[in-house]
């Protein structure tokens, strides 16, 4: 089909220096599960988008390579005044050209979807979401906790070399 990707990962970048578990989650453990244990490739920003490269036209052509589109949700997310470009071309490709799937990762408890742009609030309502509580358990780093099972049931099926 023509992609490189399974999934291109957008996230609500930090602008302070302080790490935060989302940028850990982003980094470590979803590359983790989803490439080392589960054969997916994925595509984050500020991984796989190079210094130099001009950003705008460089997350169009990888989220045209990527099967699917994965936003995480925080607060973070739904309080940034102007939602970054990345979510605003996935959420353009998602729903006009409606040629991309949408996996939306509720990374912590939103409660109310009413800050939340009206296209997010769109999707949500089409297929939910699927929440985050791994905190909770010893092993977020398992793959076969159901939240990983219900990502990798909206991911691509991966075409494993025998």
């Amino acid at each position: 089909d023509g992609k490189i990707y399974d999934a291109y990962v957008i996230y609500p970048r930090n602008h302070t220096n302080e790490a935060n578990f989302v940028e850990y989650f982003v980094y470590q453990i979803m590359p983790d599960i989803l490439e080392n244990k589960c054969g997916y490739k994925l595509c984050i920003y500020g991984r796989d988008i190079y210094p130099g490269e001009d950003t705008a036209s460089a997350i169009e052509k990888r989220m045209q390579k990527s099967r699917r589109l994965i936003i995480l949700l925080t607060h973070q997310l739904i309080n940034c005044k102007e939602p970054a470009y990345d979510q605003h071309i996935a959420l353009y490709n998602a729903l006009i050209q409606n040629d991309t799937k949408v996996i939306l990762l509720e990374m912590e408890t939103i409660g109310t979807y009413e800050k939340l742009q009206e296209s997010l609030r769109f999707i949500i309502k089409q297929q939910g979401t699927i929440k985050w509580k791994e905190q909770h358990t010893v092993h977020p780093q398992s793959s076969n906790s159901r939240f990983w099972k219900q990502v990798r049931y909206h991911m691509p099926l991966t075409l494993k070399s025998s």
